[in-house]
């Protein structure tokens, strides 16, 4: 409004008496051109010349009244048009100032009407969740009252109940995959024979969302079933996450076929009576140390990317790491397999180590692949031992390691000569030793081998 007040004040209505001066002037400018006219004309000798004279003189002198006047009448028309436009701006402004006033009133009124409706919509939501929430601890409740049942059919009720609240509730799928380990980590009941397909079902619900190709995946969900006892547990395909079966028992046939592990898969002090680990493919280290299998055992074309540390374990059965691949460092040290045991075509990408392994009956590397040092020191070799065609790019140590049966490294390649200090041999025309190798006769059954 300060801006305004200048126009404002030059917009005051003219005085009268200026008005009245303009025409007092120009009567007085008339007057006075009409004098002078009039004395010169006077001055004119002919009395025809002097009357011609005086009445132009007359109308020259009303002509510039005229004029004067008509100028003064104009000034004043274009001040009123002046005036005129000014007032058609001022109400132009007035007008936009209105125009703008209530855009702001507008605009504040719809601002409070949005903040009230975002509060009524958080108060809503906020009543929905808590609603939600006490419905989904009522649901997750009686779920797990239901698993705690003495009756049989009502603890599979409870299983199937937790994994429909996990399937419509993605928050609640640890939890539920926590509780339903929690169940399998406990001792079974005693004089309870159906509590074997309760635990069975719970152990199908867990696998059933570790698939990542399947609908029903559950990425969050991680195992921890420690010291748990499993009947045919089936992870095939299954995608598992830092997964603990540490000293669990697993009884019947056992398999993680076609598994992918990421992170860490913990198996140490497991027992297993038969286990197929076929295809798996492990992104972290894969611990088998002290595991008891009692039958067969498949590693066949298995991906260890991170290295396998399967230290003092006991193999009975058949075992065979046929095209596996070790990436890291990977160990067998004091490790036993009772039955034929094959390695044929594995690599080893990482350092292997065997050191004081026995192997009671055929220990089959024909074609693997050392990249890194390979240590066979103490090793026990019960039956055959072939090392075919096999290909150490790095050192190879057989030191005091002992052949029971025949030794065969025919066509074997070694990037340098292998060390074999103090191992043995039993006497066997079979044997192929590398080239260049030291064989001497240490008594009737026995031969020695030394380095260069």
């Amino acid at each position: 409004m300060a801006a305004d007040e200048p126009s404002e004040r030059q917009l005051r209505v003219l005085p009268w008496w200026l008005v009245l001066v303009g025409l007092l002037l120009a009567v007085a400018l008339g007057w006075l051109v009409l004098d002078l006219l009039l004395t010169e004309a006077d001055r004119a000798v002919a009395p025809d010349t002097r009357a011609t004279l005086r009445i132009d003189a007359i109308r020259t002198g009303l002509t510039v009244v005229a004029g004067t006047g008509g100028g003064l009448a104009l000034l004043l028309a274009a001040r009123r048009q002046w005036i005129a436009e000014r007032a058609q701006q001022h109400q132009e402004s007035v007008a936009v100032r209105d125009q703008a006033h209530r855009d702001r009133v507008q605009a504040h009124a719809e601002s409070v009407a949005e903040a009230a409706q975002r509060h009524q919509d958080r108060q809503s939501g906020a009543a929905e969740h808590d609603a939600a929430e006490r419905r989904l601890t009522e649901l997750y409740t009686r779920a797990v009252e239901l698993l705690g049942s003495d009756s049989a059919a009502v603890r599979l009720g409870g299983l199937h109940a937790l994994e429909r609240l996990g399937q419509d509730n993605p928050a609640q799928r640890p939890t539920i995959g926590a509780v339903l380990c929690a169940y399998l980590r406990m001792p079974a009941p005693d004089g309870e024979p159906r509590e074997t397909e309760v635990r069975r079902t719970a152990q199908r619900v867990l696998t059933r969302h570790l698939r990542a190709d399947d609908p029903a995946y559950w990425p969050e969900l991680t195992l921890d079933l420690a010291g748990a006892a499993l009947v045919d547990f089936d992870a095939s395909g299954c995608t598992l996450v830092d997964a603990n079966f540490t000293a669990t028992a697993f009884t019947g046939t056992t398999t993680f076929a076609g598994a992918t592990a990421r992170g860490r898969l913990l198996l140490g002090a497991a027992t297993f009576d038969d286990v197929v680990f076929e295809g798996l493919a492990a992104d972290g280290e894969v611990m088998l140390d002290g595991v008891r299998v009692g039958g067969p055992a498949s590693f066949d074309g298995a991906a260890f990317t991170d290295g396998l540390s399967c230290r003092r374990a006991g193999f009975a059965g058949l075992t065979s790491f046929r095209r596996a691949t070790f990436g890291q460092p990977t160990s067998f040290d004091a490790t036993g397999f009772e039955d034929a045991t094959t390695f044929r075509e594995a690599i080893f990408d990482g350092a292997l180590s065997m050191e004081h392994t026995e192997f009671g009956r055929s220990a089959n590397f024909h074609s693997v692949r050392f990249v890194n040092m390979a240590l066979f020191r103490w090793t026990i070799f019960g039956a055959e031992a072939l090392f075919d065609r096999a290909r150490f790019a790095d050192a190879a140590n057989f030191g005091r390691a002992r052949f029971h049966s025949m030794a065969s490294f025919r066509d074997a390649r070694f990037s340098r000569p292998p060390q074999v200090e103090q191992a043995r041999a039993v006497l066997d025309p079979g044997h192929r030793w590398p080239p260049g190798t030291v064989v001497q006769r240490l008594d009737d059954e026995w031969l020695l081998l030394v380095d260069r």
